[in-house]
């Protein structure tokens, strides 16, 4: 099964960018965006409907043009849920989750927590409402989730560490909580393969950041332990444009 996730910032603006090329190259059974910032009815026709896949949307209905989360799929899920069972987590856009036959899949765009000390707390109370959620239904089948953290786990996550560290998105707080998340058995599938500095997914449109490579890993596939050994590859695309993050990609196999 091969998945691939993105947060494309703005739909209407990455199709006109060469998504759909993207799309149809990429092949994938599942694709997860993430900042999608529409509603299904404002898309062109050719959009709404694309040959082979379904399309499942959550978009921010407290703001429109904001968020939103947006998946296709080509096999059918048993079960979907939009948004976390809290109701202090609805309206924003910013969960699919999709229960298969051997795991829940979650495309998650979790919170930015720079615009004010609100946004952090709620970002964090975010994050534990999710893990919480999570851990409720791995009691039922392992866990996959991808989407946007809108976190930089280590030093090596990051172009710029030290200019960045008292910046959300890695403040200790942040980064801690990743920690927590994986010290319950979520693995970074990236990390499993790729030890290396320089890998990215995000960078500013700012100062020709991404021809420099000045960038911040923030995007992941997260599994849980019990998917360990079905992880046949987990990859980032740099070389994709269209947004100012890339792809992310993973494959397991049939288990």
């Amino acid at each position: 099964m091969k998945l691939s996730s993105w947060n494309v910032n703005g739909f209407r603006a990455v199709v006109q960018k060469g998504f759909w090329d993207w799309f149809r190259q990429a092949g994938s059974d599942v694709v997860c965006l993430q900042e999608v910032k529409a509603e299904p009815e404002q898309l062109a026709a050719q959009d709404r409907k694309v040959i082979g896949y379904e399309q499942l949307w959550n978009p921010a209905r407290l703001k429109r043009g904001y968020s939103g989360v947006a998946s296709f799929y080509r096999k059918e899920p048993l079960r979907t849920r939009l948004g976390l069972p809290d109701e202090r987590y609805q309206g924003e856009g910013r969960l699919i989750e999709m229960e298969y036959a051997d795991f829940y899949l979650f495309n998650v765009y979790f919170p930015n927590g720079q615009m004010s000390e609100e946004r952090l707390t709620y970002k964090l109370d975010f994050y534990d409402a999710f893990l919480e959620h999570a851990e409720r239904l791995r009691q039922e089948k392992p866990i996959l989730v991808c989407g946007d953290f809108n976190t930089a786990h280590r030093e090596i996550d990051l172009k710029n560490p030290k200019a960045n560290e008292d910046r959300s998105g890695f403040l200790p707080i942040e980064r801690k909580w990743l920690d927590f998340f994986i010290s319950h058995g979520y693995l970074d599938t990236f990390r499993m393969f790729n030890q290396e500095p320089g890998h990215y997914t995000w960078w500013t449109y700012r100062f020709g950041a991404r021809a420099r490579n000045a960038g911040w890993r923030i995007d992941y596939f997260f599994v849980s332990e019990e998917l360990k050994d079905r992880v046949v590859a987990a990859w980032i695309e740099p070389g994709v444009h269209g947004s100012d993050h890339c792809p992310i990609g993973l494959e397991l196999d049939a288990g």
